[in-house]
């Protein structure tokens, strides 16, 4: 699939099962912008037999008697079709649920916010339609030049189509796999690329940071942090359990507050999680939890604070898609 001039938003729909999967979830509140009024609560989608569904936990980090974070869970098995959209330009990640008439949506890759191109490879349909090769003032930097081959090679989250049944004898969408690896990774024998999402660093069952050039060290002295993993920040992140699938977005409860990169490892490790990527985050970070039998209404909640306390809202390149 090639890029187009114009926005055209690339999705995959797998057809028979996600008619199901697009019935709704009742939504965790009525309102747009308004915080659940308590720390810790569940929404779950309705049921489709026999077949979990997609649930959404919310809770305080570290505490809810001094919490520096919300922190947003959405937990699925681990077969369950995930989708990946992107955009040619930017785009809301209201808009990208909206188009794509998601359960859930979760922002993605790596992007540069001045000309709008990723500095992620992203595959759909086993397609490459986001190359960061094409971006030039990421190649042709010559700050970066030092760091450009472990960019290219840095970590993504891949579904294959393995063929064989799924765990769930019912489902139309048999032999999905889901895996974190670097880009140059062979695909497994007897598996295709559905889609991938590049972004990293790994944060389980290791921290590769330093190996996909997000951090450096000179004379062994810390000297570069490309995206501020020792500060507390907004982030997003996708782990892999051994039945279950795991999207983790960390909202600030203030302009300071958020988690560190190893604060979020420590935190996924608690939800048994073994692999870990960590997404675009920041400003990127947002997640959006859709009830569209409650009248459409759709919840987005946004992972970064302005310094008056109020959410930022920033177009993404590509999200992680339930449909």
């Amino acid at each position: 699939m090639c890029l187009a001039k114009k926005r055209v938003l690339k999705i995959v729909a797998t057809v028979g099962l996600l008619l199901g999967l697009t019935q709704c979830v009742t939504s965790l509140n009525t309102s747009e912008n308004t915080e659940p009024a308590v720390s810790s609560q569940t929404s779950q989608a309705p049921a489709v037999p026999n077949i979990p569904q997609p649930t959404l936990t919310i809770q305080n980090w570290p505490s809810d008697a001094a919490p520096v974070a919300r922190v947003y869970v959405v937990t699925m098995p681990s077969d369950y079709p995930i989708e990946v959209a992107v955009e040619d330009g930017l785009n809301t990640i209201e808009n990208f649920a909206a188009d794509t008439q998601a359960l859930a949506v979760l922002n993605g890759g790596f992007f540069d916010p001045n000309n709008a191109q990723t500095t992620s490879f992203i595959s759909v349909n086993g397609s490459l339609v986001a190359d960061p090769r094409e971006n030039r003032r990421l190649v042709d930097n010559p700050d970066l030049a030092p760091y450009i081959e472990k960019i290219l090679n840095r970590s993504e989250f891949r579904r294959y189509d393995c063929g064989g049944m799924s765990n769930h004898d019912d489902s139309s969408v048999d032999g999905i796999r889901y895996d974190i690896a670097m880009h140059n990774s062979a695909v497994p024998r007897d598996c295709t690329l559905h889609s991938a999402l590049g972004a990293g660093p790994q944060l389980l069952p290791q921290d590769t940071s330093f190996a996909e050039g997000f951090i450096d060290y000179a004379n062994g002295v810390f000297s570069r942090d490309s995206i501020g993993s020792l500060q507390r920040n907004a982030r997003s992140a996708v782990g892999i359990a051994e039945n279950t699938l795991v999207w983790v977005m960390v909202a600030q409860t203030s302009p300071a507050g958020g988690m560190t990169l190893a604060e979020l490892a420590e935190f996924m490790s608690t939800l048994q999680v073994q692999k870990a990527l960590n997404l675009d985050g920041g400003s990127s970070s947002a997640l959006t939890w859709s009830g569209l039998e409650s009248n459409d209404i759709s919840q987005t909640y946004y992972g970064r604070l302005d310094e008056s306390g109020q959410p930022i809202q920033r177009p993404v390149k590509s999200v992680l898609v339930i449909p």
